[in-house]
């Protein structure tokens, strides 16, 4: 395989990627960013810890969804991730109502 094709196949894997996303992200209530990976998750709990004066985080997620082309199965039960960095942990926006751009009721 040649570098261009490689770099054809992961231009086509990040897009796959961005579209599954964009189709499961209102399912979810959490976006949590960490130095490593992105997760949308249902549930998130940070726990910051201290040992030997080193902070870290302890997060537990449930029911989420890992931004990684390589992994075979984005969907997990549960993550629990260790990290000495930076965590972001936003609650998304629901809205209420959303119909169908195509549907019946377009003005």
């Amino acid at each position: 395989m040649s570098a261009e094709e490689l770099e054809k196949y992961e231009t086509e894997m990040e897009l796959s990627l961005y579209r599954e996303y964009r189709d499961i992200v209102s399912q979810f209530t959490y976006v949590v960013e960490t130095e490593r990976r992105f997760y949308l998750a249902n549930s998130v709990d940070v726990q910051p810890r201290n040992a030997d004066g080193e902070v870290y985080f302890e997060l537990k997620m449930t029911d989420a969804w890992v931004w990684d082309m390589y992994r075979p199965a984005r969907f997990v039960k549960q993550v629990k991730v260790i990290t000495f960095k930076d965590v972001n942990v936003e609650e998304l926006d629901k809205p209420d109502l959303r119909l169908p751009e195509d549907g019946p009721f377009r003005g």
